[in-house]
């Protein structure tokens, strides 16, 4: 009977070690969390570049005070060659009514463009100002059904340029009375945004 008590003890003892040893090895393999994969960001894509000229022309309707001018926009240089260190013509045709039209005209005394260049993240500095002053006196006539027209060049601008605005500025004579030899001044504004393609030599 004391040889099997100790006999039994010592399997327990036996038993008791194996259990400590299996526990000292940690969970298994099969229980740990399996790594989650990472999401993964997209890298940012650049929105659009708008571009108003895209359809070959745009019109616009300016308002001034009493007048109303309808302007048209082209350029004869085609959108896929408006590359950074191109020559890229814009050319304009406006007329313009009055209201009311008791008689009176309408001369535009003074035409302005400014290009200023940039990209998604930065505005560059802007170009050299070009202006079609009047070689006339009061300016010239703009009242339907005689127009005026105009081209404005816009020249070199930086590499990193994506696009170009376009801003125009008309300033305006409005004759008080259709006899008058006295006349107000209205300005009307406008702005074009131009998309600038890649050079060829950027896509080799």
């Amino acid at each position: 009977m004391r040889r099997d008590r100790i006999r039994a003890m010592a399997v327990t003892a036996s038993a008791a070690l194996a259990l400590v040893a299996l526990t000292g090895c940690g969970p298994a393999p099969w229980t740990e969390a399996q790594d989650e994969p990472k999401a993964t960001s997209a890298a940012p894509v650049a929105p659009p570049v708008s571009n108003d000229l895209s359809g070959g022309s745009t019109q616009r309707e300016l308002t001034a005070g009493a007048v109303a001018a309808t302007v048209d926009y082209w350029s004869d240089l085609s959108m896929d060659r408006w590359t950074a260190e191109a020559l890229k013509p814009v050319s304009m045709s406006m007329v313009t009514t009055v209201t009311p039209d008791d008689g009176q005209k309408v001369y535009l005394q003074k035409a302005t463009m400014i290009a200023v260049p940039g990209n998604a993240a930065e505005m560059f500095d802007a170009l050299e100002t070009q202006a079609d002053a009047a070689t006339v006196n009061p300016g010239y006539l703009v009242l339907s059904p005689y127009s005026y027209s105009q081209t404005f060049t816009v020249g070199a601008v930086p590499a990193e340029a994506t696009f170009v605005e376009v801003q125009l500025r008309y300033d305006f004579l409005v004759q008080t009375t259709p006899t008058s030899t006295e006349f107000a001044k209205q300005t009307a504004t406008d702005v074009l945004t131009v998309a600038i393609a890649a050079s060829p030599a950027a896509d080799d």
